[in-house]
């Protein structure tokens, strides 16, 4: 059976696009590059193997002559810099225009709505901040009036954070689905993201196993559908399946951080997981011949691309570069394994935000011919080799 496995390390930008200035970004900005910096050097032996250290002058991950897979960088066609947009793209769907941002908060309209079909009774906040500041700002009160505290960023989201002894996770959870509903059409926001946290010695910490992402459906069929009406299972493992709103996900299972998204995608590898447990109800799909196992790393973009924090978002790469040689060992000669990213998100530079960035592409197949890429201009190039690699035609 053959087999493609993507690894989105998320945010794991390598560079400023051209068009970075209309974004609000500076042309400084390069996650990869400037984390290596910052640290005197990644510790990524496994990385330099496959060639990372050979698309730019990443610290510690040296040129490799001898590389043993595919590198090269690629630019995003569509417009936006967020992870709806950059995880749609590698799946063959292209926006012309970006999801709409509030630099300012939402309007009136938008808030009065919320608070009257949820009955919620009031809001916090309504601002771009960052998830830990405003929760630390604000829990105190949210614990008065049980008031849920909204806010975003210069992406396209609209948070919601609570306290779940203060608002039940259920509840938290029916917040965002009427949120969803109400930020369609003209308001045209991407992603509606559950944020729960709890009071633990004093201080709010957030539950991020159970954060939930409620991204807008994708409007056209992806790569993902395309697989299962060719005798294939798609396996999401992370927020994959929120991204895409479940369609074209028929196994899921979602994770609390990046040591059990890379557990799950090696067991998933092995052929260790229960895949009749993480079936979804949409699609009851049997006797496939082909599986694509979809994982995001939301660490790097979550823990420590939007808090600044380089020395975290280092240690996140070295982790994932412990697991490359367990995750290559298990592979088959069927196999193809893409690791790539969805943007940047650059902690050095000033700002918590997503930065508008190239992503770097390595490809390893036991039998692939290794060395470097032709400059790929689109995302949709990872759409592309998957499909090739299962001989799918897309008409």
């Amino acid at each position: 059976m053959k087999r493609v496995i993507v690894t989105v390390i998320d945010s794991m930008g390598c560079g400023a696009m051209e068009d970075c200035r209309e974004y609000g970004d500076t042309p400084e900005c390069n996650t990869l590059e400037n984390v290596a910096k910052s640290v005197n050097g990644l510790n990524a032996p496994n990385f330099y193997k496959l060639g990372l250290g050979n698309i730019g002058n990443i610290e510690g991950i040296n040129k490799n002559p001898e590389a043993i897979a595919q590198y090269g960088i690629m630019k995003e066609l569509s417009k936006g810099k967020d992870t709806t947009t950059g995880h749609w793209e590698m799946m063959g769907i292209i926006l012309d225009k970006p999801f709409k941002v509030y630099p300012n908060g939402f309007p009136p309209e938008i808030i009065n709505k919320f608070i009257q079909e949820t009955n919620c009774g009031g809001i916090l906040a309504n601002y771009p901040a960052s998830g830990t500041k405003v929760i630390e700002d604000f829990h105190k009160e949210h614990a008065k009036t049980k008031f849920p505290i909204i806010y975003t960023s210069a992406d396209s989201v609209f948070q919601i954070a609570a306290d779940v002894d203060v608002i039940p996770l259920e509840t938290l959870y029916k917040y965002c689905e009427t949120a969803r509903k109400i930020l369609t059409d003209e308001y045209n926001v991407s992603r509606v993201i559950a944020r729960p946290y709890q009071m633990t010695d004093g201080k709010p910490v957030r539950i991020g196993a159970k954060r939930r992402d409620y991204s807008v459906e994708p409007f056209k069929d992806s790569t993902c559908d395309i697989i299962l009406k060719n005798k294939g299972i798609v396996l999401g493992i992370g927020k994959i399946e929120d991204i895409f709103v479940g369609k074209g996900i028929s196994h899921a299972i979602h994770t609390g951080g990046n040591t059990e998204g890379l557990e799950l995608t090696l067991k998933a590898i092995r052929n260790e997981l229960p895949l009749d447990d993480l079936k979804s109800k949409k699609y009851d799909i049997k006797n496939y011949d082909k599986q694509f196992i979809f994982t995001n790393l939301v660490d790097t973009d979550m823990l420590y691309g939007h808090r600044n924090d380089y020395k975290g978002y280092a240690k996140a790469i070295e982790e994932i570069d412990t697991y490359l040689p367990s995750i290559i060992n298990s592979m088959t000669d069927d196999d193809l394994l893409i690791i790539t990213a969805d943007h940047g998100c650059d902690p050095t530079v000033k700002g918590t935000d997503h930065t508008r960035e190239k992503v770097p592409v390595i490809i390893y197949s036991k039998g692939i011919k290794a060395g470097k890429l032709p400059e790929i201009n689109s995302f949709e190039y990872i759409s592309e080799r998957i499909l090739n690699w299962f001989d799918i035609k897309n008409n």
